[in-house]
């Protein structure tokens, strides 16, 4: 049995603003339980629902050294969730708020002290993992605690760290002294091939230097975050390590996201009822939203952050063109306010073609993936995106940018073999997407047996953990 420990900022169902709580959430359930014991440490934050904090059980509590910072707090809560032991790290000081994440320096502090707490509290639970996986630069500080200030003590020799990027452009910069004043991390460990960068100090290319083994999210996104245009400035330190740098595409929670199953429809179906199934669903959201009952209209849907990361720009550039033609459009999402308006505006003007959410709503995003055509995901860079996988479990076809995730994950449609799951363009060009989108309306509205049969092979496509699962526990088995 080999004992594996997460570190992560966040994680379903506890807590969540992105991808990140999914794949926390998800794949150390999907691990061979046979084979190891995988445990989760997260912030107790007191945003976690209440539903959830009053089953914590308390642990233990002591006071850790912080850096120059003098003595903390550090509590230790816990909690066995679908055969998962979670440990929460308490202290009220860093985690009293009503989002996980706000100012960046004071989340720097907060992380600080939860990268060492995460180490200082493993004696004290009486866990010692063979492997630590910790995730994102809020868990960036780990492997170089672990090699530094932790490493006289023996109860530390001997582990092993995997480092994943979820999303290369978060990395946790601040300057070199105050991460002195935070951690008390030598000197040498503030040089250009550990922790400088720019002459900043840089939390998550700590742990991609420190760290045994790093990973990514997608093949895709490992091999392009070697290049300088993707590699926000540590493109030179992940060419250096290529060796140990692979890429593991995510999944998703097949129980959650199931339209035989899912509450939120109003018939359940599958491959082989989908049409009625996602007829009748887009006339009951075509409904909800207000937009012209028509079965025969093609609905384009985007379930997205509102930002220049997504496409947004691109989205802006053809609008107009892209109403004029036969589609629906619903959006679903927050973010910049310049595209919330923009929506705003055109649901205002087009009620008979735009639907504009402009907040999230789980059920109405289920909703949507039922009721939708297509999905357009033009995004300048995604590490693995999920919604795309979401969609073709759904039935609806995803329109993509061929980029990280995007590309490993959508096969683009080929009228002549008729093989494909979506549609997808190369180059981020608002003219190339627009020209995309209206191919896919052609096949739509022209070959209507081509695109039945593309709905076919995409929800035949097996996007849960399982495979995923299987590459972890190989990288696992390859360290110890």
């Amino acid at each position: 049995m080999k004992n594996i420990l997460f570190v992560a900022s966040e994680c379903v169902p506890f807590i969540k603003t992105g991808g990140l709580a999914d794949v926390v959430g998800a794949l150390p359930k999907a691990l061979d339980k046979s084979k190891y014991d995988v445990r989760v440490i997260l912030p107790d934050y007191t945003c976690i629902p209440d539903k959830f904090r009053s089953q914590f059980h308390y642990v233990h509590h002591f006071y850790m050294d912080l850096g120059h910072l003098g003595e903390v707090y550090v509590g230790v809560m816990s909690m066995e969730l679908d055969g998962i032991t979670y440990y929460f790290i308490d202290n009220e000081h860093y985690f009293r708020a009503d989002k996980p994440y706000g100012d960046l320096h004071w989340d720097i502090e907060k992380f600080c002290f939860f990268s060492k707490a995460a180490l200082a509290v493993l004696p004290v639970i009486g866990f010692h993992p063979d492997i630590i996986h910790c995730h994102d630069w809020q868990a960036g500080l780990v492997p170089v605690f672990l090699h530094t200030l932790f490493k006289p003590n023996p109860f530390f020799g001997g582990i092993r760290t995997v480092m994943t990027i979820h999303n290369l452009r978060f990395q946790g910069v601040w300057d070199i002294p105050t991460f002195q004043l935070y951690t008390g991390l030598p000197r040498d460990t503030f040089t250009p091939d550990r922790l400088e960068f720019k002459k900043d100090a840089n939390m998550l290319k700590g742990g991609l230097v420190y760290a045994d083994r790093i990973t990514t999210v997608s093949r895709s996104y490992a091999d392009e975050i070697k290049m300088p245009y993707y590699g926000e400035g540590l493109d030179g330190l992940l060419r250096a390590k290529a060796g140990s740098l692979s890429g593991i595409v995510n999944g998703i929670d097949v129980d959650i996201y199931n339209p035989e199953t899912d509450p939120h429809l109003p018939i359940p179906y599958n491959v082989n009822n989908f049409k009625r199934g996602k007829a009748t669903a887009k006339a009951a959201l075509q409904r909800e939203l207000g937009l012209p009952e028509d079965p025969g209209a093609m609905m384009l849907a985007m379930i997205t952050r509102l930002t220049d990361q997504k496409g947004l720009d691109l989205v802006a550039y053809v609008m107009d063109r892209l109403l004029a033609s036969a589609v629906q459009f619903v959006v679903i999402g927050t973010g910049d306010a310049r595209y919330e308006n923009m929506f705003r505006h055109y649901e205002w003007t087009r009620k008979d073609k735009v639907s504009a959410n402009i907040y999230f709503n789980d059920e109405r995003a289920h909703k949507l993936y039922a009721a939708a055509d297509a999905m357009l995901m033009p995004s300048n860079f995604e590490p693995c995106g999920l919604t795309q996988l979401i969609s073709m479990r759904y039935g609806t076809l995803p329109i993509v940018r061929e980029t990280g995730g995007l590309r490993d994950t959508v096969e683009p449609y080929n009228q002549y073999e008729e093989t494909g799951t979506g549609f997808s363009f190369a180059n981020y060009n608002a003219d190339e997407m627009l020209n995309t989108i209206f191919s896919a309306e052609q096949v739509y509205y022209d070959s209507r047996p081509s695109w039945d049969q593309m709905v076919k092979r995409a929800m035949e496509k097996d996007f849960s953990w399982a495979a995923s699962a299987k590459q972890y526990e190989q990288l696992y088995d390859s360290l110890t």
